[in-house]
């Protein structure tokens, strides 16, 4: 059974703790902070539960971040308060779909397809139909630098695939530098081309950690691409206020070019480059759309994990990195918070969570009573939750851990063609979330 999670802000700036990797113990899902001015007004008490089963270690770190002290934080006084009670839920369990895939990162399909495509870090694309493998669809090992958070990260399909047969890939080239390139399928459709390859975007990269490498279309047709602070401890490069630079932001493009165009951006009237949609991000390993909302999963420095929403219509988004880490002060006590978008959500670093893994608002049709929950969960920890969101702010958190199991290695989830939420794990494992 499923327990309903309390929501509240926490009053005292928590130590850094560093991550203690996959397969730490316990997965009860720490208290939650949103922004006083999001905050709920109904208070109820969630009902608390035994702590969930411990997945599988593993040892790939995809989305994994750079723990040192964190600085000084402020203090929050919101008083806490609580989500309001949610109706009992179905009954769910996560359903073995293929396993024996070298530390997968990612799956996809495109609307309407009967397989999925999973993306290994190491550089190759493979191909599931019903569980079985169809062979490899793209291989791109002999491109890309792999290890740590460095590999193939990111797969996105044209939104009129396959009659537009375009497909883009987000890899780390042998240089470390992120590159977003175009390919297409070939005349078989389980077998993509590789001499079809088209460079759109090479960024730079100072260090090997931090390079975002999540590339979804939004509603708007636009491709959106994450890129995070460039790596190190604590943006040294101080990218993430930086409007001038594509590190630390969301980025939002057109393919269609030489190499690309842009729409009108929102912080190009601040000086910043014309690609930046958004700023203030430290590693955005994965987001999704809903509607025209984005849910960004942006993993935190050495306290805090947070998830960011806002509409693809915001003025300027800023998610607040390096000023901020969630809703804390990182680098100034009373830091000037004015024109930062707060978390929607966040946790600390606590019960072996250390690393967020951005999900999905669940839109499929075979378990209508999860119509319009986020899921997310840690990487480190395995934990797995989700919650509702509408103007008034977050309500329905729940925590799922228990009832599927703690999933150590969590790299991301995924939808499958028909909108059915599936995850995927750095130990080879595809599941996906259905009735019991």
């Amino acid at each position: 059974m499923r327990r309903t999670l309390p929501l509240a802000l926490a009053a005292a700036a928590l130590t850094a703790a560093a991550c203690s990797g996959p397969g730490a113990a316990g997965t009860s899902l720490p208290e939650f902070g949103m922004a006083p001015e999001r905050t709920a007004t109904t208070a109820t008490t969630g009902a608390t539960g035994a702590t969930g089963a411990t997945g599988t270690t593993t040892t790939a770190s995809p989305p994994a971040t750079t723990q040192p002290t964190m600085a000084a934080g402020s203090t929050t006084t919101a008083a806490p308060t609580t989500a309001p009670l949610a109706p009992e839920g179905p009954d769910l369990l996560l359903v073995l779909v293929a396993d024996g895939f070298v530390q997968p990162v990612f799956a996809a399909a495109p609307p309407g397809d009967d397989r999925l495509f999973v993306v290994e870090q190491g550089g190759r694309i493979q191909v599931l139909r019903d569980g079985t493998r169809l062979g490899v669809f793209l291989d791109l090992a002999p491109l890309v630098s792999f290890g740590g958070e460095q590999g193939l990260l990111g797969l996105a399909f044209a939104p009129g695939y396959p009659a537009d047969p375009r497909f883009y890939v987000d890899y780390t080239d042998r240089s470390g530098a992120t590159v977003v390139a175009e390919y297409r399928v070939s005349e078989d459709p389980d077998r993509a081309d590789p001499a079809s390859g088209r460079v759109l975007l090479t960024v730079p990269q100072p260090h090997p950690n931090h390079n975002g490498g999540m590339v979804a279309f939004g509603p708007d047709g636009y491709l959106y691409i994450a890129l995070g602070d460039g790596g190190g401890a604590g943006d040294p490069e101080r990218v993430g206020q930086d409007p001038t630079s594509l590190l630390g932001s969301i980025l939002r493009l057109s393919p269609e070019g030489d190499p690309y165009t842009v729409p009108a951006n929102p912080w190009v009237g601040e000086g910043g480059a014309p690609e930046v949609w958004a700023k203030g991000l430290r590693n955005p390993w994965r987001f999704s759309f809903d509607g025209d909302s984005i849910y960004i999963g942006d993993v935190g420095q050495g306290a805090r994990e947070e998830i960011d929403i806002a509409r693809l219509s915001s003025p300027r988004p800023n998610f607040g990195w390096s000023i901020m880490e969630g809703s804390r002060c990182f680098r100034d006590d009373g830091c000037d918070q004015a024109g930062l978008e707060p978390p929607a959500l966040e946790y600390p670093h606590e019960n072996g969570n250390c690393s967020v893994t951005g999900g999905y608002v669940y839109r499929g049709r075979a378990l209508p009573e999860l119509d319009g929950a986020y899921f997310y969960g840690d990487y480190c920890s395995g934990m797995i939750a989700s919650f509702r969101h509408d103007p008034e702010g977050l309500y329905d958190l729940q925590d799922w851990t228990e009832a599927l199991g703690a999933r150590p290695g969590l790299t991301s989830f995924g939808l499958d063609g028909r909108g059915e939420l599936h995850l995927v794990t750095a130990d080879g494992e595809i599941y996906r979330l259905q009735r019991r």
